[in-house]
């Protein structure tokens, strides 16, 4: 008899036991499959789930007194980690059965029951005699509760209640889960007290449900049913980028375009004096039609609105910005439809500067579109001196781009004053809540016919880094993620291995990463000589190496 025609004596099997008579057997059990072989290991008698349990089971054993009845406590492992008996005598049969304290009693070595089945689908379920899959357990009935932690809602174990009989007492339900909300009143209780503060913070806000609320940690997240329609993978890594942003007692109030395109009003509160914070967000007046399932397109940023204003004008323009930061993807998008001519000024040594130069007022004469002079700063004084004279009269319009504009040469400077124009590409450490639509922009264009998506964890990771190559840096990442998974989820797992976890222990505040940047830069214009580097700053040494050390960062 297949599993899909069994039946008890009390006719078909119900569809939550039929579900596990089917995970069992593809997991290669068959009915007279014998439990003499459970796997049991050592388990820390002072978890957290145990602290909070063993009040509660001495209670109940109490009142089970004069009963044929066992308490069951298993871990989140799905390991037994306490068992409590009314009846002495049945302790022995359970043995048998390989139901010890350590015993892994998973639905792959014992089939279905309200230890392991509850364990599988996070619901209570009552198993009668009959319902078991093993022959071993037919003699016993039981029901099993999940425990869920109270504010990470992540599984924590669960209680069983099981007895020598045909079929389960009715009133196992009502008992077995009175006992399971006390443990996880108890779990609450024990839980750090920040958490305490944001649950309670979370769930006085989440009864307005007209609004979309989420609360978060570094452990945890916390959305109520609005939230969770809003936002996806994407949205809660750009939460989480915006939070260290929120002043302690104070609250930041924020636009954010959300993945599935719609503009929301994101008013952002710090919860307790840890990293704990919670977002309310209602929908922009402007914007109150239906939300669109997914986002055909990441929405503009500021840097890319600036770029399609200046399309109007043709003025000469100058594009700044970090190696990296995307300058040439800059051009492009300025030059919308129009045809780009580009010189580059690292070819000067090799072609020759008077060549260079006549190639440049040739083009700037006759080119009808675009011309784009990358990396002026690499140019000699000569040709900086030659180019300025022909930014005015030029027939092509001219983008010029280079590195910082603080990091230019003199005789380059001047070159770029003469532009009217001038757009600084921020650097990737200071888009942060950019990345997922850079992400998710990337991946499409490197790999058109992969269907991925980047989960919260992986966005998260990313995030966290701090991108001294910039764009360029980011699209070598993602495209070994989708090199790695072309279908599906991308996790952690699938990024490079030096990515997979933040940098950072925490996020820098915007104050922090400016302190971060001036440092580098130092650093970086002093060859790495930390006492150069502070006469630089305006600072000791000490106190260079003080900042150091806060910041996390290792030379």
């Amino acid at each position: 008899m297949s599993v899909l025609t069994a039946c008890t004596d009390d006719g078909p099997l119900r569809p939550e036991i039929a579900e596990s008579w089917h995970r069992v057997v593809s997991a290669g059990l068959r009915p007279d499959t014998q439990l003499d072989r459970v796997p049991v290991t050592d388990f820390d008698p002072t978890s957290r789930l145990l602290v909070a349990a063993n009040p509660v089971l001495d209670e109940l054993v109490t009142q089970l007194e004069y009963t044929s009845l066992c308490l069951v406590l298993a871990d989140r492992h799905c390991h037994i980690v306490s068992m409590r008996f009314a009846d002495a005598g049945l302790r022995s049969a359970l043995e048998q059965i390989g139901a010890v304290p350590g015993g892994l009693y998973s639905e792959e070595i014992s089939g279905t029951n309200s230890v392991a089945t509850p364990y599988e689908t996070h619901r209570g379920l009552l198993v009668n005699g009959d319902e078991h899959f093993l022959e071993p357990l037919k003699k016993f009935s039981c029901y099993g509760q999940p425990i869920h932690h109270p504010v990470t809602r992540r599984l924590e174990g669960v209680l069983d209640i099981t007895g020598a009989m045909p079929h389960a007492n009715p009133l196992f339900v009502p008992f077995v889960q009175r006992a399971v909300r006390d443990i996880e009143d108890r779990l609450l209780e024990g839980s750090p007290r920040p958490q305490q503060l944001l649950l309670a913070a979370f769930q006085h806000a989440a009864r307005q449900r007209s609004h979309a609320v989420v609360a978060f940690d570094d452990d945890i997240v916390l959305s109520n049913p609005a939230a969770l329609d809003l936002l996806d993978a994407a949205d809660h890594a750009i939460l989480r980028a915006l939070a260290p942003d929120v002043p302690a007692g104070d609250t930041l109030v924020r636009t954010v375009h959300l993945a599935s395109g719609q503009a929301v009003s994101a008013e952002a509160s710090r919860i307790g004096a840890t990293s704990g914070t919670m977002f309310r967000l209602v929908a922009e007046p402007d914007d109150t039609a239906a939300i669109p399932q997914r986002r055909t397109a990441p929405a503009a940023s500021g840097v890319e609105d600036q770029l399609t204003r200046l399309r109007e004008t043709r003025s000469p323009t100058l594009i700044s910005g970090e190696p990296g930061s995307g300058r040439s993807h800059a051009v492009r998008a300025l030059a919308g439809d129009e045809p780009v001519a580009t010189l580059d000024a690292a070819d000067v040594p090799s072609v020759g500067e008077g060549r260079w130069g006549d190639r440049f007022a040739s083009l700037a004469a006759d080119h009808q579109g675009v011309l784009a002079v990358e990396e002026i700063q690499l140019l000699p004084a000569a040709l900086c001196v030659r180019l300025t004279g022909l930014l005015a009269g030029s027939a092509a319009r001219l983008v010029l781009t280079s590195t910082p504009r603080d990091q230019l040469a003199e005789h380059v400077a001047a070159v770029a004053a003469s532009c009217v124009a001038h757009v600084a590409l921020p650097p990737l450490r200071r888009r942060r809540d950019e990345l997922p639509a850079l992400v998710e922009r990337m991946a499409r264009e490197l790999r058109p016919e992969a269907n991925v998506r980047f989960t919260t964890s992986a966005l998260t990771v990313l995030a966290a880094h701090q991108w001294p190559g910039n764009l360029r840096q980011l699209s070598a990442v993602v495209r070994h993620a989708v090199e790695t998974r072309s279908a599906g989820d991308i996790t952690p797992a699938d990024l490079p291995e030096g990515y997979r976890h933040g940098v950072q222990v925490r996020s820098l505040t915007p104050w922090e990463q400016a302190e971060l940047d001036a440092i580098l830069t130092a650093l970086r214009e002093t060859g790495g000589n930390k006492r150069q580097a502070a006469e630089r700053l305006g600072i000791s040494r000490s106190t260079l190496y003080n900042r150091l050390r806060s910041l996390r960062i290792t030379l």
